[in-house]
C-alpha cells in the first residue's frame, strides 16, 4: 500500500442569516463542533461572554472523526466525492440555505511535508456546484508525528 506525505480532515461549515443550527445538524446528520444562532451573545472558546451578538447563524461539524493519512484507497478526492454523495439527500436544505442568503462550504484541512498533487475530477466539481457548496482547502505544514504515524 502506498502512503503519501499528507494527511487530511474534512468538515462542513454553514452560515445563514437566521436559521437554527439544530435544524442544520439534524438535517445533515453532522455532529456539531461549533454553533451559534444569529442574535446569541458572543462568547470566547472558554464560554465567557465577550460582548455583542452574532450577526448570523453558524454551524461547523467534522465529516471525519480524525485526520486520515492519504493512501491508495483513501484520498482527499475520493473522500470529497463520498461525502458529497451523502449530502445529496440534503439537496433541498442546501438550496434553501443559498436562496435565503446563506452559504455552505466543504472545508478540507491538508497537512503535508512535501508537495503533492490534488486533482478534483469534473464530476466532483459539478456535484459541488449543484449542491451549492464552496470548497475551501487549508494547506499547512505537517507536525512531526501526524495521527501518531511517522511519515518517511
Amino acid at each position: 500500500m502506498h502512503v503519501s506525505d499528507h494527511e487530511f480532515i474534512m468538515s462542513l461549515r454553514i452560515r445563514h442569516p437566521h436559521i437554527d443550527p439544530a435544524e442544520i445538524t439534524e438535517a445533515l446528520r453532522v455532529d456539531p463542533q461549533h454553533t451559534w444562532r444569529a442574535g446569541d451573545m458572543r462568547c470566547a472558546p472558554a464560554g465567557d461572554e465577550i460582548g455583542g451578538t452574532h450577526r448570523e447563524s453558524y454551524c461547523t461539524g467534522r465529516v471525519m472523526a480524525k485526520p486520515e493519512l492519504a493512501r491508495d484507497q483513501v484520498g482527499v478526492e475520493s473522500e470529497i466525492l463520498r461525502a458529497l454523495g451523502t449530502l445529496r439527500r440534503s439537496f433541498d436544505l442546501l438550496r434553501r440555505l443559498q436562496e435565503e442568503g446563506g452559504s455552505a462550504e466543504r472545508h478540507v484541512g491538508l497537512y503535508a511535508r512535501e508537495e503533492f498533487r490534488l486533482e478534483l475530477l469534473p464530476g466532483s466539481l459539478s456535484l459541488l456546484g449543484r449542491l451549492g457548496l464552496a470548497l475551501a482547502l487549508d494547506v499547512k505544514p505537517t507536525p512531526e508525528e501526524p495521527s501518531g504515524v511517522a511519515l518517511n
